[in-house]
C-alpha cells in the first residue's frame, strides 16, 4: 500500500491508515491503529488518538504515584502473610486517617512537615468524634505510612517524608487495678451469683486471661483432672466489607476465631484446686465455656457491657475488663511468683513486657519495701 506522510498509508480498499506507536517489547513495536476515507481525515484521526493515549499513560503514571494506589498494592500484597483481624486494622487506619488526609497526593510530594502535622491534628483531635487518638493509635497509624514508603520504593517511586520524620510520643494511661477491699467484694459477689458469666470473671481472676481469650473458650479445653486449662484460640468481631469512599453504608463484621496474639499466647495455665472444685459437673463438652450452648459465643463488647453492670451491682467503682489480667499479674507478684513463670502464664513473649505493663505494686507493698532499710 502506499504511503504518504507520518506513518499514515493509502490501503488497497482505498481507506487510509494511521499508525502511533503504543509501546515496545523485546521482540517488536506495538502500535494503534486509525482508518479515514482520506488522508487528512486519517491525519487528523490519528493526531487525536496520538494524544489521548499519551494522556491517558500520563494520568497512569500520576495515578500509580498517588498514595491512594500505592496503599491499595501495599495492602493487597501484605494480606496473605498477616491475620484478617490484622489486615482489617490497617485497612480501617487508612480508611479513616491516612486517605482522607494524603489518599490524592504524590507520594513524592509528602513531605516531613506535612506528616508531624498530621500526627499532632490526630493526637489533639482525631477519631470520629475528634476527642484526640490515644498515642499508641497514632503510632500504628505512623507505622503504616513508613511500611508505605518502603514499599513504594520497591516500587521505584521515592516518598518525600524521611523515615524518622517525626516522634509519638507513648502516653501511659492510668492502669486500673483492683485494691484488696475490692478484689474481695468481687469474690463475695461472685460467691452470691453463680452464672456461666460469672465463672468467666473468676476464672480471669485466677489466670489473667484476656477477653478474646475467655469469649473462644470451649469446655473441650478445660483438663479437671489434671487441673489444668489450654488456650489456643481468640474471638473478635472484625470488619469485612467497606462502602465506597469510607462511608459507612454497606458496612459488615463478623466474627472470628483466630490463634491468640502471638505464638508465645498459645499455653497451658495450670489452675487452683478452688477453681477445679467449683467448676467441676459444670462443663458439657462440645459446648462454649461462656454460653453453655455449642456454636454460641458470646462477643467481647457484650462481655464488656455485663462487666460494667456486674461492678455496679457489686458496689465497686467502673473499670476495664482487662483490670482484671492486671490485677492477676499483681497479685501473683506480691505472692512471691518466678516472672518467667507468670509471664508465660500470661502468654508474653519476654519477661519484661510482664514487668513494665502488668506488675503494679501497691503502696503496702512499697512501704514494706521502705521497712526493709531499717
Amino acid at each position: 500500500m502506499a504511503r504518504r506522510g507520518e506513518n499514515i498509508y493509502k490501503r488497497k480498499d482505498g481507506r487510509w491508515e494511521g499508525r502511533f506507536i503504543k509501546g515496545r517489547s523485546a521482540s517488536r513495536i506495538c502500535y494503534g491503529y486509525v482508518y479515514g476515507r482520506s488522508y487528512s481525515e486519517a491525519y487528523g484521526k490519528r493526531l487525536l488518538a496520538k494524544n489521548r493515549w499519551e494522556a491517558g499513560i500520563l494520568r497512569e503514571r500520576q495515578e500509580a504515584c498517588l498514595l491512594r494506589t500505592i496503599s491499595k498494592r501495599w495492602l493487597a500484597d501484605t494480606a496473605p502473610t498477616l491475620k484478617e483481624s490484622t489486615v482489617s486494622k490497617y485497612g480501617d487506619y487508612l480508611e479513616w486517617y491516612i486517605l482522607p488526609r494524603f489518599g490524592e497526593m504524590d507520594i513524592s510530594m509528602i513531605e516531613n512537615t506535612d506528616i508531624a502535622e498530621f500526627c499532632r491534628a490526630l493526637v489533639v483531635s482525631g477519631g470520629r468524634q475528634e476527642q484526640g487518638l490515644a498515642s499508641k493509635t497514632v503510632q500504628e497509624v505512623l507505622r503504616i505510612l513508613i511500611s508505605l514508603k518502603r514499599y513504594a520504593r520497591e516500587l521505584g517511586y521515592e516518598a518525600g517524608y524521611q523515615q524518622d520524620c517525626v516522634f509519638v510520643k507513648r502516653r501511659k494511661a492510668p492502669v486500673r487495678v483492683f485494691s484488696q477491699t475490692e478484689y474481695e467484694k468481687l469474690l463475695f459477689y461472685i460467691r452470691e451469683q453463680p452464672s456461666r458469666f460469672v465463672e468467666g470473671v473468676l476464672l480471669c481472676l485466677y489466670t489473667g486471661l484476656r477477653v478474646g481469650e475467655l469469649c473462644a473458650l470451649s469446655c473441650d479445653d478445660f483438663d479437671l483432672p489434671g487441673k489444668q486449662l489450654q488456650v489456643e484460640r481468640t474471638l473478635q468481631r472484625i470488619r469485612t466489607a467497606r462502602g465506597q469512599h469510607g462511608e459507612d453504608s454497606g458496612r459488615k463484621t463478623r466474627i472470628v476465631l483466630t490463634p491468640p496474639k502471638s505464638p508465645c499466647s498459645i499455653r497451658t495455665i495450670p489452675l487452683p484446686a478452688k477453681l477445679v472444685n467449683r467448676l467441676e459437673g459444670r462443663l458439657v463438652s462440645g459446648t462454649v465455656f461462656l454460653t453453655g450452648k455449642e456454636g454460641i459465643y458470646m462477643e467481647p463488647r457484650n462481655v464488656q457491657y455485663r462487666f460494667k453492670r456486674f461492678l455496679e451491682r457489686a458496689g465497686i467503682p467502673p473499670a476495664n475488663f482487662h483490670a482484671l489480667r492486671h490485677t492477676f499479674a499483681t497479685r501473683c507478684m506480691e505472692a512471691g511468683f518466678d516472672p518467667k513463670c507468670l509471664s508465660e502464664i500470661l502468654g508474653h513473649s519476654n519477661v519484661s513486657t510482664t514487668l513494665e505493663r502488668y506488675v503494679h505494686p501497691t503502696m503496702q507493698q512499697k512501704a514494706v519495701q521502705i521497712e526493709k532499710l531499717e
